[in-house]
């Protein structure tokens, strides 16, 4: 026997409701960073926006202006992506950030210093030059990029720092070239400062006891 049409349009109705929670609920969003006119914005984005499309951006995401002490010793366990004009902005953003899927998109035609950021746990990494060589986004899967075995937990250093295995160096000046990116890696590493003597302020760089590191650059 047929339900009542009262009953009919209220099933319609809670069905409705259950499947728009699915929908809604299997949705993940990204996290997408921009700096523009001296302020930073952190958006949560339920789908990708085109690369440096600021209006189209405020638009689509949920976005808020943060200060820069927010983003410091920050942690991204879903997808990052970052819009840039200039290196010391995206210092700010990165350096010394724990990040597994990466976009960086160069959102002007400055030309980046030979200078390079430490990123920790990173697994993928796409970068988009367009605005400034007009060449096709590149795609780098580092296969040693940041994999934990399931029982492992992140440990905390005491001023802040996030334990880092994995390390990637990232060569701004990749950003001048047409080159597609390459990467090689060092496996156990004892020490980053002693190491790489060169990159003076690795020396500052924390150490845990009893661990080694592997470390990869990206250029």
């Amino acid at each position: 026997m047929a339900p009542p049409p009262g009953h009919r349009v209220l099933l319609a109705g809670t069905l409705g409701i259950f499947v728009l929670h699915c929908f809604t609920g299997g949705q993940k969003n990204s996290t997408l960073i921009f700096t523009k006119e001296n302020t930073i914005r952190n958006c949560s984005c339920p789908t990708d926006v085109r690369d440096c499309d600021y209006s189209l951006a405020n638009l689509m995401c949920s976005c808020r202006t943060v200060l820069p002490l927010a983003l410091r010793q920050a942690s991204y366990s879903d997808h990052l992506t970052i819009w840039f004009t200039d290196a010391s902005a995206l210092g700010l953003l990165l350096n010394f950030t724990l990040v597994r899927d990466l976009k960086l998109s160069l959102c002007g035609t400055n030309t980046l210093p030979t200078d390079y950021l430490a990123i920790c746990g990173l697994k993928r990494l796409r970068v988009n030059t367009q605005a400034k060589c007009l060449s096709p986004e590149q795609s780098l899967l580092m296969l040693n990029g940041g994999e934990r075995e399931p029982r492992e937990q992140p440990v905390w250093f005491p001023r802040g720092w996030q334990t880092c295995m994995y390390i990637s160096f990232l060569d701004l000046a990749l950003f001048n070239r047409k080159s597609s990116l390459k990467a090689y890696s060092i496996e156990n590493v004892a020490s980053i400062a002693n190491n790489f003597p060169y990159f003076s302020y690795f020396e500052t760089f924390p150490i845990l006891s009893n661990e080694s590191y592997v470390v990869t650059f990206i250029y």
